[in-house]
């Protein structure tokens, strides 16, 4: 028998895992070309070439006993200088090699800082609509994941419901900005406010509440777009950053953790977060890619794709009459499901062979996100679908 928490998780696996699997389903029989998968944030645009060429380079000139070794939990020392570096050239911050644990993923590095901070019953609280695993994450430590409602008019966060909710056994806070699966980048004001109600409540309850900042899209961002460095609005923020996006390596695994100085009990915390690397398994971040990344720190991926994108699928939505606030990063479009049950609204696009996630699965019934991460003859391809399902509930 399996553990009891194993089994729930096992029946409510994830949805968006789920639709994934229908889309290779669907492909058998109606071949690739016809079915329309938006289920998976899995990048179309290739890696930039300097990261072919770090590869290369990395395994040709350096040691083969260096790059495949072990090294300290935290990650190499020059790899995790080169990456304060590059975070203080772009922000204007000031961190050092102790300020950056490699981690597997921006996941992998949540799951440590939250086995880091989290006593069974601690409270975290995150932002509807939010990236589901979130409920995972909390729950492999015991804490209770307090979800504030969504604020659906322009999804900025509900912030007078969060301060309702901060409570003296609130340890942690998740936000994600850029959103998924909104696409809304949280403004400057809603940073300051949000910052200026922890400062408030850690006062009232005599604690320390940490603010996590789960960044995978920082930069993909359209319009000119800035999107605000938590770490200089709030000191006790974490940031968990991951290649994945920004570099299109989302199954190598590879990000880091920010913990500045000035966090309350930064010592223990890194001590602790160190620890947690070693103990949750990962041992260390892939020693292979932490080289790699260090030397593609000033390369990006080619944002004008997925913009491209963005405009042809949200401008031909909104002239078929459905609604959706225009994303300003990430590569996820948040529709209004034409009906109240937004399962029911996924399942009739699956029609059409267009895959959708239901936005229930983000703690946001009566949403669809539609990733747009896929090749612009896909979107092309799947517009007379979506022209028909709103017809089956406009014109009906």
């Amino acid at each position: 028998m399996i553990s009891n928490k194993m089994i729930g998780l096992v029946q409510n696996s994830s949805v968006i895992r789920a639709m994934f699997e229908e889309g290779k389903r669907l492909a058998s029989i109606y071949g690739a070309e016809n079915v329309y998968d938006f289920s998976l944030g899995n990048p179309s645009v290739e890696p930039p070439r300097t990261v072919k060429d770090a590869v290369i380079e990395t395994i040709n000139e350096e040691s083969a006993n260096l790059v495949h070794g072990y090294m300290n939990n935290s990650g190499y020392e020059d790899v995790r200088r080169a990456i304060a570096n590059s975070i203080n050239k772009k922000f204007k911050t000031s961190f050092g090699e102790e300020n950056i644990i490699m981690t597997v993923g921006a996941a992998g590095g949540l799951n440590v800082i939250l086995k880091t901070l989290l006593n069974p019953g601690d409270e975290v609280i995150t932002f509807a609509p939010f990236f589901g695993e979130y409920r995972n994450y909390v729950s492999n430590f015991d804490g209770e994941l307090v979800i504030v409602s969504p604020n659906t008019i322009n999804f900025q966060p509900n912030l007078a419901e969060f301060e309702e909710k901060i409570t003296p056994k609130t340890k942690a806070v998740i936000i994600n900005t850029p959103n998924n699966p909104t696409g809304v980048v949280y403004s400057e004001e809603t940073i300051i406010a949000l910052s200026d109600i922890l400062r408030r409540k850690q006062t009232e309850f005599n604690t320390s509440i940490y603010l996590i900042s789960d960044e995978p899209y920082r930069e993909l961002v359209y319009d000119e777009i800035e999107v605000p460095y938590l770490t200089k609005y709030y000191k006790n923020t974490i940031v968990g950053y991951s290649f994945s996006k920004s570099l299109s390596l989302p199954g190598e695994r590879i990000g880091y953790l920010v913990i500045p100085k000035e966090v309350d009990d930064f010592a223990d915390i890194t001590a602790a977060a160190n620890v947690a690397t070693r103990i949750l398994g990962f041992v260390n971040a892939p020693s292979l890619l932490q080289r790699v990344v260090a030397k593609c720190l000033d390369s990006e991926v080619d944002v004008s794709v997925y913009n491209r994108n963005r405009e042809l699928l949200y401008n031909s939505l909104i002239d078929y009459g459905y609604t959706c606030v225009k994303p300003e990063g990430a590569f996820y479009l948040f529709v209004k499901a034409l009906e109240e049950d937004d399962k029911a609204f996924a399942a009739a696009a699956k029609k059409y062979n267009i895959l959708i996630v239901p936005g229930s699965s983000f703690g946001c019934p009566g949403y669809c996100r539609i990733a747009y991460c896929v090749d612009y003859k896909t979107i092309l391809g799947s517009l007379e679908g979506f022209k028909k399902l709103a017809d089956e509930y406009i014109n009906k």
